[in-house]
């Protein structure tokens, strides 16, 4: 019998009460990519081997199976569940190259693409590329042996595996880089490994299965267990690390890895080849899968991806005049050696010559214009998906031919769609150098028709592509899609196989069951997404989580896609009228006040990372709105009409809590925070800034009108900064030194760029009508720039006013017009550097970095994992535990650092990061003035 209530009281008091039991946060944390809905009855966010000990235990004590969870951006379903789903935290992202860079240990929870941002300096990668990898996590790559675009079979995990350090379910750790590990597992475990070399001899003496093992995994396949590794390795460490690649989960939990680095070649090229059918493209791929040695990746995308993709921003100006029934196949090769490339491309030339495109091929050797082509087929299932009929629900397939099969293989398919209804509507993309061609289809399964069809291709599809030799799944992972038709793939003896390897090592089922292995023949059709409408651009989204990474919130409350399904299953359960329905309703009503909107710092970073263009963030900014009583209203119309009184308020507001900011009094407002929402102090809150603001008018040829945000206005250096000095003194110096006027507004105490009035519309356009006609006279009509000090502040006024005046942000203005006129004598030390949210959106990091390069000699270290510091302006006081949070990984990686200063451009933003760091983060102004003096 499951006791979920005994795991719960144990779990409670063991993991600090990272269980949560609550429906919205079990609904919310099992939303994943895949097609499939499932909610956990309980989850758990986890922090150490230690702890996931402990939740093996609790499972085999209370008999409540476990479920892991990387990044959720599986398409199979194989990290859903319906039991225990085991989260975890950021403190499994640990990563180490090795001395000569040919391998690199990875903790579960790197991202890949953070693993390849830190071998590229060395001219390496890692082996698996799946189209996910800049969201997608180590432990989900192994456990589902992704392959990828370049990466083809020889690359992947299970070819490119050093090392493997696991947990199996009784709580034993294997780590086969160790060999007091090995040694010690020989002896506790010699009935388990005597069970695994009798299952490779079982099929050693089989030689029609041995064949047939060898056969099918010449191309791409994760239909079942890496039952290859039998065949591959004699050593029995060997094949139980090797099966644990591509084991989705249910054979333990994979804790780190060592992959084998692979060349990043330093010279690419890329084409764009079009024509007008895609069996003749598929003829095409056949010819380039002779040129392996020239040809890293060929990419196939049908007239369904094309024209999903045509209708988002910049495409167009890559893609041509599309006609229906054009194919694109994306060709890339690569060689450290540039006049080799050149040639490999003109060898690739010549091959396809006599097959004529139905448009001027492209082709390039300009990094910043090909990838651009790679985003959009990066991103061509959450861009197609997003185009599915409102209602419908996305389907997404991965099958593999060999490439002598995959023109005939692709002709069966469009008659399967044909015969089941969605010739129309199915989209074909993939690696089509690898035979690996992946589909959407996007039923209604609320109708029976559609739903029976969708049942019907599935099964006919895995029959057909089962009559060819191929792969079912390929690289997306067996998962509960195909989790029936295993056997149909491999056949009674391979399929026993595959059977006998779970219960080797997950003898009670308490491992994820139901994925790769399951007695339900019809669950690949069971709780299928079917998500209600919310409106507006949130319908497209489909789940795919490629956001998260940027989320400040993300493990904290929601990410963003987290969001948008809790506004989905209130929709949903509003639309239904029993108790249970209602009582769930009004728990995730009164759980998104502060989930959904206030632990959301709008930031709309997810929006940079979703393919479709996604800005979450209009979730809470709209609540927000909405929710905006009549007294809120007044007093913004009181603050815009009085906004001096209301600045001086505040100064006299930091006044009194510098007076009482003491480390005692500190710990006392956090706890005041949680009770009644009062806001807290911080060890580097700013100081009341009493500097008058006064023009500069040193009779210089040039002037620059100033607009000094409030926050600056109101904030003066922490005692604990490196320099104390208010901003506009900093700013008034350097155009001083710059011979540069300063032109403060009149009215620069009555100013305010309107972001404090985003939650009141109304209010908002009228402060945007003051602020033109008070810059109109300061700029003397536009004669001069305006500049302002504040990331956010700037991008507030530069969206709000760009077409009436000329505006920069501080960093900006300072690099065009400031730099160029000071002589400039760098520093030695390595800095930090932070760009804030609103400035990235500003596209302001290469303007940030620049300066900092012209300032210091040392290097110029930046956390690019932190997009959001989450100090949020107001937040940072009031919902604290956002920025602490959201600053977690920047604390930790710059204690690693021997940074003892940093640079930013947020007053605010620069509280939290002080607050995370322990050291001095200014705005990067102050750096600039105090290495630079007057050009003579």
């Amino acid at each position: 019998m499951q006791d979920y209530k005994g795991f719960y009281k144990a779990a409670f008091k063991l993991f600090d009460g990272r269980v949560y039991k609550d429906y919205l946060r079990r609904f919310c944390y099992g939303v994943e990519a895949s097609c499939y809905s499932y909610v956990p009855k309980l989850v758990l966010m986890l922090k150490s081997e230690s702890e996931i000990i402990k939740a093996f235990e609790l499972s085999r004590k209370f008999n409540t199976p476990l479920c892991f969870r990387g990044a959720g951006t599986s398409l199979s379903g194989q990290s859903s569940c319906d039991t225990v789903l085991v989260c975890l935290d950021f403190c499994w992202d640990h990563m180490k190259v090795n001395s000569d860079a040919s391998s690199i240990t990875l903790g579960c929870g790197v991202i890949g693409e953070n693993a390849n941002k830190a071998l590229k300096p060395l001219g390496k990668k890692i082996g698996p590329d799946p189209a996910t990898i800049a969201a997608a996590q180590i432990g989900g790559i192994v456990n589902n042996n992704s392959s990828g675009m370049c990466c083809g079979v020889k690359q992947n995990s299970y070819n490119t595996l050093k090392s493997i350090r696991v947990i199996l379910g009784d709580g034993t750790i294997l780590d086969s880089s160790d060999a007091l590990s090995i040694a010690s597992f020989k002896i506790s475990h010699k009935e388990l490994i005597d069970k695994v070399l009798n299952l490779r001899s079982e099929i050693i003496n089989d030689k029609e299965l041995c064949k047939l093992i060898k056969r099918k995994y010449k191309i791409k396949n994760t239909t079942g267990y890496s039952i290859n590794a039998l065949l591959d390795y004699s050593d029995p460490i060997d094949i139980i690390t090797h099966l644990f690649i591509g084991s989705e989960g249910t054979l333990g939990f994979v804790s780190s890895v060592e992959l084998e680095c692979v060349d990043d070649e330093k010279y690419k090229a890329c084409a764009l080849l079009f024509y007008d059918d895609i069996l003749k493209a598929a003829k095409v791929v056949e010819i380039l899968a002779k040129f392996e040695d020239e040809i890293s990746s060929a990419e196939i995308m049908d007239y369904g991806s094309l024209k999903a993709a045509s209708k988002f921003k910049g495409v167009d100006q890559i893609l041509p005049d599309i006609n229906e029934g054009d194919v694109c196949i994306l060709i890339q090769s690569q060689n450290n050696n540039e006049e080799i490339l050149k040639e490999q491309v003109d060898k690739i030339k010549n091959a396809i010559k006599d097959y004529p495109t139905s448009h001027k091929a492209k082709f390039s050797f300009d990094e910043s214009e090909f990838a651009n082509w790679w985003k959009i087929r990066k991103g061509i299932f959450p861009i197609a998906a997003s185009a599915k009929r409102p209602g419908s629900s996305v389907i997404t397939e991965d099958i593999c031919f060999e490439i002598k099969d995959l023109g005939e293989g692709i002709k069966k398919l469009q008659e399967l769609f044909d015969k089941h209804g969605f010739k129309d509507s199915a989209i074909i993309f993939g690696h089509a150098l690898a035979g690996n061609l992946h589909f959407i289809i996007t039923p209604n399964l609320s109708q029976n028709v559609e739903f029976q069809n969708f049942s019907n291709l599935v099964k006919d599809m895995s029959i057909m592509v089962s009559n060819f030799g191929g792969s079912i799944k390929a690289e997306h992972g067996t998962g509960r899609m195909v989790a029936p038709f295993v056997e149909l793939e491999w056949g009674a003896k391979a399929y026993a196989i595959n059977k006998k390897i779970k219960e080797i090592f997950d003898p009670h089922t308490l491992i994820n069951p139901d994925v790769i292995i399951s007695d339900d023949k019809d669950i690949f059709k069971k709780n299928i997404k079917q998500s209600a409408l919310i409106g507006n651009e949130f319908d497209e989204c489909v789940e795919c989580g490629f956001c998260e990474k940027n989320c400040p919130s993300n493990k904290l409350t929601l990410s963003p896609r987290q969001r948008i399904a809790l506004k989905r299953e209130m929709q949903r359960l509003g639309s239904l009228n029993d108790k249970a329905s209602k009582k769930l309703l009004k728990e995730l009503k009164d759980g998104a006040k502060y989930f959904l909107n206030e632990s959301c710092a709008a930031c709309s970073m997810c929006e940079e990372l979703c393919p479709v263009g996604i800005n979450t963030a209009n979730l809470a900014l709209n609540e927000r709105k909405a929710n905006a009583s009549d007294f809120s209203k007044k007093t913004a119309e009181l603050a815009k009409a009085n906004f001096s009184l209301a600045l001086n308020g505040a100064k006299f507001a930091l006044s009194a809590a510098n007076l009482l900011n003491s480390n005692s009094i500190r710990k006392l407002s956090f706890k005041a925070n949680l009770a009644i929402k009062t806001p807290v102090l911080k060890e580097y809150l700013p100081r009341k800034n009493s500097y008058k603001l006064r023009d500069k008018n040193y009779g210089f040829d040039e002037s620059v009108v100033y607009f000094s945000s409030c926050l600056n206005r109101a904030f003066a250096p922490n005692k604990n900064l490196n320099d104390k000095r208010p901003i506009q003194e900093v700013f008034e110096s350097l155009c001083k030194k710059a011979k540069i006027n300063v032109i403060y507004p009149e009215q620069i105490d009555d100013i305010c760029c309107g972001k404090i009035f985003t939650n009141y519309p109304d209010t908002k356009e009228l402060n945007r009508a003051k602020n033109i006609d008070i810059l109109k006279e300061a700029t003397e009509d536009g004669k001069y720039p305006v500049v302002i000090d504040h990331g956010a502040c700037s991008y507030e006024l530069i969206k709000s006013l760009k077409d009436r005046f000329e505006i920069y942000d501080l960093s900006e203005y300072l690099l065009k017009f400031i730099s160029t006129r000071l002589s400039i004598v760098p520093i030695n030390d390595a800095i930090g550097l932070y760009t804030m949210c609103a400035s990235k959106k500003l596209g302001l990091e290469d303007t940030m970095m620049s300066l900092a390069k012209l300032c210091t000699k040392g290097q110029v270290i930046v956390h690019s994992d932190t997009a959001c510091c989450g100090f949020a302006g107001y937040k940072g006081f009031f919902t604290p535990q956002l920025n602490i949070h959201a600053t977690t990984k920047f604390k930790r990686f710059y204690k690693n650092s021997a940074i003892n200063i940093g640079f930013s451009n947020s007053s605010t933003c620069e509280i939290g990061l002080s607050e995370a760091s322990s050291f001095s983060w200014q705005h990067i102004a102050y750096l600039l003035d105090s290495v630079s003096i007057s050009q003579k």
